[in-house]
């Protein structure tokens, strides 16, 4: 009885699984591709960067305006090196309980027609009281 070589078959196999692999791992990394960057970074790029981002600035006391009836925040953020640099932002959401001026945040969005950055996510940093204390000892 002659015996088969099945060498072809493993690798036709091995193909298709590196194949399927690599097919997965592109649209995950494609799909998912967000953009992170501070005020200034943002205000100075493309277009096609902005249509999905992650900012991070600290919030401008001057500015805010909540929508009566309606959960959200329009605010200005500012960049964190440089106040000059400014983004409008829009969210519609629940506000974060730490959210006021001066406090750093991270918006994730994109840019919108009217110059707005539309955000579907708003985050704040964590207050200093939740940090721990450096004691000297």
């Amino acid at each position: 009885m002659a015996r088969r070589n099945s060498t072809p078959l493993y690798v036709a196999a091995f193909l298709l699984f590196l194949g399927g692999v690599g097919f997965l791992a592109y649209t995950g990394f494609s799909e998912n591709s967000v953009y992170f960057l501070n005020v200034a970074e943002a205000r100075a790029a493309s277009g096609d960067k902005l249509a999905a981002a992650r900012i991070f600035g600290t919030v401008s006391p001057a500015g805010i305006e909540t929508p009566s009836g309606a959960l959200g925040v329009t605010f200005r953020l500012e960049d964190k090196d440089n106040a000059a640099e400014t983004l409008l932002v829009d969210y519609r959401g629940v506000v974060p309980d730490a959210f006021k001026p001066g406090a750093e945040v991270i918006v994730e969005g994109g840019m919108g027609a009217d110059g707005r950055f539309s955000a579907r996510v708003l985050m704040t940093k964590c207050p200093s009281k939740y940090q721990k204390e450096n004691r000297a000892s």
